[in-house]
Parts: structure tokens; sequence; C-alpha cells
């Protein structure tokens, strides 16, 4: 896999999502100043090619979501949102926490937004925010679902490179996660869109001999190689059938999200290059005080 994925940042959401998840976010004057302010760098996009944060503009009602927020001096927010048409960017709330301020409120994670910013530096100045179409209920026992999507866009995408597709993959999987889908197959479904879209993408059709994947045979997924035909009792083997159903994204039984699960993991995980994800680390915390928690297996 290649080095050149964005360093380590936080998770979706304002304090009180950062204190869940153990985040060590900067509050200091200093940092939220430097993000604000300093002059545009260039950036390596996720396929390699060089992003630059655009010239003086103002943006229009673009569609967002908001990945993570934190508090700059006593007024004002620090937001990373992700963007249809320009990708993950960082906007300066001026006053946003002031107690009239019309984004009071609306700065919400898993909920689709509007927003309008100005500036000519990588940071810009958040103008205007509002709900786009109806507002989201992401229930308490999938919040940690959605937390892992939004870490996952923090540390896997790149500020100004626009993925539109990984836009609307993830509107997709959190309107499942709030409607009530299956949890397990919409986070493996985005897990796959997301690596398609990066370039990361899995051969799961044929195997690195360029044979096609039979249904009933076992095999062991290497990242960067494909399918290895293996014995069923082989380390990390998954079922033939496994690898076509997640190349279909048709996971309708246990054997298959089981499959995908592990399949996929390894992959985010040569992504992350030795990071960590804290939505993991939440997870395996209250798996070990809350054994039975119907939450433990789902990232």
């Amino acid at each position: 896999m290649r080095g050149n994925l964005p360093a380590p940042e936080g998770l979706a959401g304002g304090g009180a999502s950062a204190a869940l998840l153990g985040l060590s976010v900067e509050p200091t004057t200093a940092g939220a100043a430097r993000l604000a302010s300093a002059p545009s760098p260039c950036q390596r996009g996720s396929r390699g090619m060089l992003r630059q944060a655009p010239s003086a503009r103002r943006v229009a009602l673009a569609p967002a979501y908001i990945l993570h927020q934190y508090a700059y001096r006593d007024t004002s927010r620090i937001v990373e949102a992700f963007t249809a048409e320009y990708g993950r960017l960082s906007l300066f709330a001026r006053g946003a926490n002031g107690p009239k301020s019309s984004l009071k409120g609306v700065l919400q994670p898993f909920q689709r937004l509007l927003l309008s910013w100005s500036g000519k530096t990588e940071a810009c100045a958040l103008v205007a925010a509002e709900i786009d179409g109806a507002p989201t209920n992401l229930g308490k026992e999938r919040l940690m679902s959605g937390f892992y999507l939004n870490e996952l866009l923090l540390k896997l995408t790149e500020r100004w490179d626009p993925h539109p597709e990984i836009f609307f993959s993830y509107a997709s999987c959190i309107e499942a996660l709030c409607t009530g889908a299956g949890e397990e197959a919409a986070l493996r479904r985005f897990e796959k869109r997301l690596l398609n879209e990066l370039g990361y993408g899995l051969q799961l059709t044929m195997t690195e001999e360029g044979l096609p994947v039979e249904p009933d045979r076992y095999y062991r997924v290497a990242v960067e190689r494909g399918p290895q035909t293996c014995v069923a009792e082989a380390p990390c083997a998954v079922y033939g059938r496994s690898l076509t159903d997640l190349d279909a994204e048709s996971l309708e039984d246990a054997r298959s999200l089981r499959d995908a699960k592990r399949v996929l993991r390894a992959a985010i995980d040569a992504c992350l290059d030795g990071r960590s994800l804290k939505s993991r680390e939440v997870m395996l915390a209250l798996r070990q005080t809350q054994i039975r928690s119907p939450q433990r297996e789902k990232l």
C-alpha cells in the first residue's frame, strides 16, 4: 500500500463525542489560529495527485456532512466538513457557540447540511449552514458506527480532494443506519466502496493466477495480490461464496458478513499504515465491560 495517506485526526462531533472517544483535540488558541490563518499548502490527493485549496472564492449551499468540530476561543468553532464537490475541508465558524448564532444547533454530525463559505486559506470562513431535507436521527445504539464512518473519512481522505461517489455512499450508509437497515451489511458496503474510490479496491472474483473464484472453495485474500486458494483450516481462510457475495454487495448471511469484515478490515488496516482507529478502541473497551453488547462485532 502507498504511504501517502493523511495523518491521524479526530472524530465526528463536538466536545461530547470527542470526550467519548478519548480524542486529543486542540482547544488552544494557538492550534486553531494556525489552522484558521495559515496559507494554503499543496496537498497530495488519495491517488497521488497534488491537491491545493482553491484561491479566494465564495461557495454557496454546498451539500455536506460534519465529520468533526472543536471549540476555538469562547464562541467559535473549527469544523471539519465533507462535501460532494470539494471533498474534505476545514471551516472557521466564527461565533457559532454564541447565544444568537444562526449556526447554533445546526452543525450536528450525521445530518446532511447545505454549507456556504468564503475565503482563500485552507480553513475558509463558514458563512451559513442549514439542514438539507428532513432531520436525521441516528439512534444511540448505532452512534459508534457513525463515528467509525467519520473517522475513516478523516484518516483516509485528503483535504480539497473531491470524491462525489464517496459522499453519496456515506449518505446512503447514514440513511441505512438511521432507518434500521442491517447495520453490519451497511458498514461493509461503505468500506468496500470507500476502498474502490480511493484506488485500493480489492480483487474478489479472480485468483492471483487469473482463475475465477469458485463459491465452494476456500481462499486467503492478499491485499495487493487477490485471492489465493487454501484449505478451510488455513488462518484467515474465507469462503469463495463470501467473496462473490462481497463483490456483488449481497451480504445476506452470517458467514458472508463475517468473511467480509475480515477481508475489508485487513485492507483498511493496510491503508491506515499502522495508525489506530479510536472508534475500534472504544468498542474494544465496551466489549471488555459488556461482553454481550450487540455492538461488539460491528466495526
